[in-house]
């Protein structure tokens, strides 16, 4: 818009500049007066209509130049907005990745720990099958010498019983 008013200035001002030089060539050639006031009332026009020109595209220039400035600002308040929330996206991230590697650690020591549980496991159950097969023995041991105990015991008697009927009669 600017250009096209400077355009239509420089425009204006080559016709008033033509116009101009075309009274002078013919208030050269000795007009009659009439036609000389006509052609300076033409030229007062003219000029008038040149200045009218020249301040509507000075207005619209300083307009244009403030939208300018406006749009201008306005991008650069989205772009400054922009990069605050690229900022705050990219934080974002990496609390996110902060958080992911923090439970990925914690998920790598609690498979350690399963793992270390499952061998803990096996070794308990190849405990509890120790103890149960010496529990066995120790139950069959245990019979055994109840056994050989009632055996003991029935032994004892008899030999009481033997005691008790050789005592008398060695007495007597």
């Amino acid at each position: 818009q600017l250009l096209e008013a400077k355009a239509s200035l420089s425009l204006a001002q080559a016709q008033h500049t033509l116009q101009l030089q075309q009274a002078k060539a013919q208030i050269n050639k000795m007009v009659p007066k009439k036609q000389f006031e006509q052609l300076q009332n033409t030229l007062r026009e003219e000029q008038c209509k040149t200045q009218q020109l020249q301040e509507s595209l000075q207005q619209q220039a300083k307009q244009t130049f403030r939208q300018l400035v406006k749009t201008q600002e306005e991008h650069e308040q989205l772009l400054q907005a922009a990069v605050e929330q690229a900022e705050g996206l990219q934080q974002s991230l990496r609390n996110a990745e902060a958080v992911l590697a923090e439970r990925a650690a914690q998920l790598r020591d609690a498979q350690a720990q399963i793992s270390r549980n499952k061998l803990l496991i096996e070794e308990l159950y190849g405990e509890k099958r120790r103890f149960a097969m010496a529990l066995q023995a120790a139950e069959l041991k245990q019979k055994s010498m109840e056994e050989k105990n009632q055996l003991l015991e029935e032994q004892a008697s008899a030999l009481k019983q033997l005691i008790g009927k050789i005592t008398p009669a060695s007495l007597s």
